[in-house]
Parts: structure tokens; C-alpha cells; sequence
């Protein structure tokens, strides 16, 4: 995947930004349906997409980024954001944790795609060092993991949409 300077930045700044409102999203979903634990877990990660995405815009200065559309990006589905298994109300913080270290997975993996296929010095520099941030919320995430006790039932035995005993 080579990218000009200015197509990585903001393929880099659409990553961020959609993590941290798709995490923001399901940390309010969590919350109208008290499941306050998993919340704070979707909290704690749109934290750090902010944050990220902030440090991305001081890089970004007085660059001119092109207003990509959907259909421009350079990714079959954006990394950080995962498919509709996190839209689960009755989702335990374990399965929650997992869910997030799979999206920023899939974001250390195009940072590092990036990296490695780019003809450009500064978009390989960047794209590692993004990769890097990513490999730390991965680590991160996989510390929570490790502390997190695994549910004795898993989320998707919903009892709303099992079907009726007879």
C-alpha cells in the first residue's frame, strides 16, 4: 500500500477518529443498559483513540490532507472499527476487551502494511511509529485481558434471543 504523506495522514486521522466514536457509542449503549463495567472499558479506549488522534493532528500541521471519500480509503473495512458483535448489551467486560484488542489489532496490522509497502521514507517512519502505539494498546489490552476473570456464560447466550422452551 503506498501512500503519499498526506493520504497516510488522513487515512491515519479517519482510523482514530472512527475508533473513538465507535467506542464512544458502545460505552453509551453499555451504559443505558448498566452495564457499567464494559463502559468503562469502551471509555478507557475512546480515550486513547482522542489521544491518538490528537498527536496525529500535531503531526499533521500545515499539511493539506484530501477529503477522502468512503469509498477511498485503502482498507476493506476501517481497523479500528469492529462489526456488530460489540453492539451486545449483555456483553461481560472480558468479551469486551477482547473485541477492542482485535480492532487495534487490525490497526497495527495496517500501520504496519503501510509501513512495509510504502516507497516513501517519512510515511514509513510515521507508519511504524504508529504501529508502535498500536503494538502498546494491544499489550495493553492484553494485560486487561489476563486480569479480567472470563464470563461463566458467554454474552451471546442471551436469554432475549434464545428461543422459547416448550
Amino acid at each position: 500500500m503506498d501512500l503519499a504523506l498526506p493520504e497516510f495522514l488522513a487515512h491515519a486521522v479517519a482510523l482514530e477518529q472512527e475508533a473513538a466514536e465507535r467506542y464512544l457509542e458502545l460505552a453509551d449503549m453499555m451504559e443505558a443498559h448498566r452495564n457499567d463495567a464494559v463502559a468503562s472499558v469502551f471509555r478507557s479506549m475512546t480515550r486513547f483513540s482522542q489521544l491518538h488522534w490528537d498527536a496525529i493532528k500535531l503531526r499533521v500541521g500545515s499539511i493539506t490532507l484530501p477529503q477522502l471519500r468512503s469509498w477511498e480509503y485503502r482498507w476493506r473495512s476501517p481497523p479500528e472499527v469492529g462489526g456488530e458483535e460489540g453492539f451486545d448489551y449483555m456483553m461481560e467486560s472480558y468479551n469486551a476487551l477482547k473485541y477492542a484488542r482485535a480492532n487495534e489489532l487490525r490497526a497495527l496490522e495496517f500501520y504496519r502494511t503501510v509501513a512495509d509497502k510504502s516507497s516513501d521514507a517519512e510515511v514509513r517512519r510515521l507508519a511504524r511509529e504508529f504501529a508502535s502505539e498500536e503494538a502498546e494498546h494491544v499489550a495493553a489490552l492484553d494485560k486487561w485481558v489476563a486480569m479480567t476473570p472470563r464470563p461463566s456464560t458467554t454474552w451471546q447466550d442471551d436469554p432475549d434471543t434464545l428461543p422459547p422452551l416448550v
